[in-house]
């Protein structure tokens, strides 16, 4: 098992080490940095805790006061813009674990023991697939209502099936190599092959879904905001897109210019850095 994990972390520090080599993979990398930083100074209050406030006249365009303008309330449209940064990097790490719990937890469990318990977990994914995915988000969307525990559930359960596919197969591959037949000989028991041995051999898998997934979910908040079903009572990239379809027939653009800016960056800095974490972490892609 020592084996296993060391060989594990010896690979995330080589992945590492490939990612900050490349200068284009490094300021990924970077950006997505910057990106936590503030979101985490703005869930501490030292950064746009004041977002809220009135700093000036309604639809002011950009200027030295505020270099993204305000909007209809005279708030400072870049501290909501840094305020919103904070709901996008939650809703993407919490939609990201939901869905890797779920699809990690199905699809190592049906790989694992196979046979009535894999057709189960097959028939339940396959099901849960073919109903289209903007379908389900708004259906769900609608029963639990407005806020974000609902983008957090409705984004989190329907964003798993397609690492739970990978995973099933890795695990049906993996459990017939000798390490699983070494810890069948000394008596290992199924949660320790599961945990112990299977999970660190398919986690490279787990971290490639992870940066998918995150660029995913803030992309599909702004899609349910547009649609009336986003965040509610702070900002958000998707409420402030949404907002923008009115003022734009007034010539308003820096609130929309703003909230593109912001969620283009971290999800080309999040393509670019999960590329280069596959091409790192995946053994048939070494070399190439």
């Amino acid at each position: 098992m020592s084996t296993e994990i060391k060989q594990s972390k010896s690979l995330l520090h080589n992945a590492l080490l490939r990612i900050v080599s490349e200068k284009i993979s490094l300021a990924a990398l970077i950006i997505v940095g910057i990106y936590f930083l503030v979101a985490i100074l703005t869930g501490a209050g030292l950064l746009a805790s004041d977002w809220g406030k009135e700093i000036g006249a309604s639809y002011m365009a950009p200027s030295s006061i505020s270099y993204f303008g305000t909007d209809i309330f005279g708030r400072s449209v870049l501290l909501k813009t840094l305020k919103a940064t904070e709901t996008a990097v939650v809703i993407g790490l919490v939609v990201s674990v939901i869905a890797i719990v779920i699809g990690t937890t199905l699809g190592m469990i049906a790989g694992y023991f196979g046979g009535f318990i894999d057709e189960i977990i097959v028939w339940f994914y396959t099901t849960f697939s073919s109903i289209p995915n903007i379908m389900l988000l708004v259906a769900i969307a609608f029963i639990l209502g407005k806020g974000t525990t609902t983008i957090f559930l409705s984004l989190g359960l329907t964003s798993w099936v397609g690492l739970c596919r990978i995973v099933r197969a890795e695990v049906m591959k993996h459990k017939e190599r000798e390490y699983i037949h070494a810890a069948n000989a000394i008596g290992a028991s199924h949660l320790r092959k599961l945990w112990s041995h299977l999970l660190p051999n398919i986690s490279h898998l787990l971290i490639i879904n992870f940066t998918q997934t995150f660029d995913s979910a803030i992309k599909a908040e702004v899609v349910l905001s547009f649609l009336g079903l986003g965040v509610v009572g702070r900002p958000s990239w998707g409420t402030m897109i949404d907002d923008s379809k009115l003022e734009l027939a007034r010539g308003v653009w820096w609130q929309l210019a703003a909230a593109t800016l912001a969620m283009f960056l971290i999800v080309l800095a999040f393509n670019i850095l999960g590329d280069a974490l596959r091409d790192a972490l995946d053994p048939k892609l070494k070399g190439k």
